[in-house]
């Protein structure tokens, strides 16, 4: 769908940015280091906090040693249960916008330790280093009550969660009969798949800093998170701010991955310590304490396939059990995605969870679906070696037209083509079939393939557009940029569809004063906040046209807005181009120094009502394997995606190769390792918990595959932080196995598993 104001064929120039790769706008600000992060805002007057987190998994405290800390001079206070003002009574004051369904956690509400590295109280001091050192001698007395943090001892303990998060849905009921249809099948396989838990380990750590105004209870609360008016409203209600005294800022992000969806007790403790104190303070967590909150959780898997003598598949089984709080239900679609990826008639979904001493884990890129689609995967792959047909041939042969699950068409599906295109790309005819026929010296070549598959949405969003009389153009919405190139796209949006130079535009993010928008994750934001850049772009356009009709001998007068187009700084007519206006004589004209819009879009649900809309990919991987050593090295990577209109190819690029690379990390070298006697994550440092460096990283090729979809939003696009992931670490476990023959089940696949 070509992004252009005008309804007849037209002539466009300079001002063509969607679907051009465009430099990062906000690259300057980050290498400069004139970008600031949530702990970088030096305010007047600024006291540190440092957090304790309890070393016990479960019990009470029995006692806080903090006159000995508040005797070290320098030492402000010292809050904990003990001393934490009354606050929300109710669950709901403490429920965020993406908060599953239980009883959120209360940070310093009570004496009960639910979880390892639970913060039990916030050391604040003049400085940083004397925070953090009496926080190293605040001694607390525990009762320690025994724990159970082990999933694996839970298996006849799962239970089908009620209320989940929002956008989460129950696998779809059963459809023919899978049993029957499997005990019949010629070719069958079952088997149970299994990672454990995995931390999101962003570079920025998180941190607040909140600035103390003095006007009342009046603050800025500068703050490491997705979601600027998620913080907002979850500070408000717990304190019984306004939204004028708590506006929350968030210019720059290094990194979240889901990590800052729900907003996390640094905040909490920071805006209770400026309260309480009156002062400005700041609380930044260290690496070790990025650990002490979500997570992907660990997952264990059991999948049945059954196909035909012709490789068509007769059953599919794909059942789920994950762990979760003892206080919320956090749920991921897990299997749901099996019952839409390929064509079935019998299909049973069984999703669980089992309650365990852990904090309540936390959507991780492609939540639910990187868990699901790493058992699927290398199960269909089984299940084609198995039936003796190439793996790419057995999903072809298995390709579904339209989604069972819902019983609805794609609004469009260009899984096919991805297909082809990659293979293509990959060289995939070269596969000899047979594991470990084909090597290189003393290297065990293998091939595998995947496949992927995530939701398209578009949330509520809206922007504001000015135009000043010098012809620059701003526009904002609270929106964020992870680092996924927001800034940059959303100046494109814009750019185009007022006809303005790049250099002319410029986006405002990140802050509650602007008009509101969704926390940036499920790969949404390109759709929800893009739309609404377009749209209120437009509405200022209009305004625009309507002024320029009323200037002097104006060229534009009586003609429709559909019979216009801006470029090139011009607003110009289709049908004779060479009358035209001037953007910045406009305004200039008639005096006035800026002209303002503000819109919002949300989804055309009447349209989309009959679609199911996704975004797919087709995932290629060669690997190398010492036959000796048993070390792994994925060498080559071809990731086909289609994910409707590419806004910018540079960025989404970026985004497809951080994703084959945390594919790596996930299927060689990633998993947070918990002592159960203890219950503590043990490598809670980024010296113990592996993620692929350079040396890790070899040809990785990303093919974007053309896709227009006019259902999905008025831009096109479908998102693609997410689906970028999807398919990468069964496409490195699948050619693990046609490069040894030994088939892994449990990531990471390490060394030893490959012996």
């Amino acid at each position: 769908m070509s992004h252009t104001i005008a309804s007849t064929p037209v002539v466009r120039l300079g001002t063509d940015y969607i679907g051009k790769p465009t430099s990062r706008v906000d690259g300057p600000a980050k290498v400069t280091g004139a970008a600031k992060y949530a702990a970088e805002y030096n305010v007047p007057n600024l006291l540190y906090g440092v957090v304790v987190c309890s070393h016990i998994t479960k019990g009470r405290i029995t006692k806080i040693h903090a006159a000995d800390v508040l005797a070290v001079p320098g030492v402000v206070q010292v809050f904990s249960h003990e001393n934490v003002p009354s606050l929300a009574w109710f669950d709901r004051s403490y429920k965020d916008d993406v908060a599953p369904g239980g009883s959120p956690f209360r940070p310093l509400h009570e004496p009960e330790i639910r979880f390892n590295m639970q913060p039990v109280a916030l050391v604040v001091a003049d400085t940083f280093e004397l925070a953090r050192y009496a926080a190293s001698i605040l001694e607390i007395e525990y009762e320690v009550e025994p724990h159970e943090t082990d999933l694996e001892t839970m298996r006849n303990d799962g239970f089908e969660p009620g209320q989940g998060k929002t956008g989460w849905a129950p696998p779809p009921p059963p459809r023919g009969n899978p049993n029957q249809a499997y005990c019949k099948a010629p070719h069958q396989h079952e088997a149970e798949y299994i990672h454990l838990a995995q931390h999101h380990n962003p570079m920025e750590m998180f941190a607040t800093t909140v600035e103390w105004l003095g006007d009342g209870q009046k603050m800025n609360i500068f703050d490491k998170t997705q979601g600027a008016f998620n913080v907002q409203q979850y500070i408000t209600k717990i304190f019984g701010l306004s939204k004028e005294e708590a506006r929350v800022i968030s210019k720059y992000t290094g990194g979240g991955f889901g990590s800052g969806l729900r907003p996390q007790y640094q905040a909490f403790m920071a805006v209770l310590a400026a309260l309480e104190l009156q002062q400005s303070v700041r609380v930044s967590l260290t690496r070790q304490q990025m650990f002490s909150f979500g997570h992907r959780p660990h997952t264990l898997q059991y999948v049945k396939l059954a196909a035909d003598e012709n490789g068509t598949l007769q059953a599919l089984h794909h059942a789920a059990l994950a762990e979760t709080s003892q206080f919320e239900d956090f749920t991921e679609n897990v299997v749901n995605w099996s019952g839409m990826l390929y064509q079935c008639e019998n299909v049973k979904l069984k999703y669980q969870l089992a309650k365990a001493d852990v904090f309540t884990p936390l959507d991780m890129r492609a939540p639910g679906a990187a868990t699901g689609s790493f058992a699927l995967e290398v199960a269909m792959d089984e299940l084609a070696f198995k039936a003796g047909i190439d793996p790419l041939q057995f999903r072809l042969l298995n390709y579904a037209d339209r989604d069972q699950n819902a019983d609805k068409p794609f609004s469009s599906k260009k899984l096919r083509e991805c297909y082809h295109q990659g293979a293509a790309k990959f060289g995939w005819e070269k596969r000899n079939p047979m594991p470990r026929s084909m090597r290189n010296g003393s290297k065990l070549i293998g091939y595998g393939m995947a496949t992927g598959v995530w939701d398209t949405a578009q949330k509520k969003a809206a922007a504001k557009a000015c135009l000043t009389a010098d012809g620059r153009l701003t526009v904002s919405s609270a929106s964020n940029d992870i680092g996924t190139g927001t800034y940059t796209i959303m100046t494109q949006i814009a750019a185009q569809t007022m006809g303005l130079p790049l250099e002319a535009v410029t986006f405002v993010l990140g802050d509650t004063t602007l008009p509101e928008a969704p926390v940036q994750g499920g790969s949404w934001t390109a759709a929800s906040v893009g739309s609404a850049v377009e749209a209120v772009c437009q509405d200022l356009g209009k305004s625009l046209l309507e002024l320029a009709q009323k200037m002097d001998d104006s060229p534009l007068r009586g003609v429709a807005f559909e019979d216009v187009q801006f470029v090139n700084g011009l607003i110009r007519r289709n049908d004779d181009i060479r009358q035209s206006v001037v953007i910045r004589d406009v305004l200039q004209a008639i005096g006035q120094e800026e002209l303002t819009a503000e819109s919002s879009a949300s989804p055309d649900m009447v349209k989309q009502t009959g679609y199911s809309m996704h975004a797919h990919n087709a995932v290629f991987v060669e690997v190398q394997v010492d036959e000796e050593l048993g070390t792994l090295h994925v060498t080559r990577v071809v990731n086909a995606v289609a994910a409707g209109r590419i806004i910018n190819p540079k960025t989404a690029r970026s985004q497809v190769l951080g994703s084959i690379v945390w594919g790596i990390g996930m299927a060689l070298m990633e998993e947070t390792v918990m002592d159960h006697g203890f219950g503590r994550y043990m490598n809670h440092n980024l010296a113990e918990y592996h993620i692929p460096v350079m040396a890790d990283i070899h040809d990785l090729q990303v093919v974007f595959v053309e896709e227009e979809d006019d259902i999905v939003n008025p831009l096109g696009v479908k998102g693609i932080g997410e689906v970028g992931l999807l398919g990468v670490a069964a496409a490195i476990c699948n050619a693990a196995f046609h490069a040894t023959g030994k088939r892994v089940r449990d990531l990471p696949v390490l060394i030893n598993k490959l012996m």
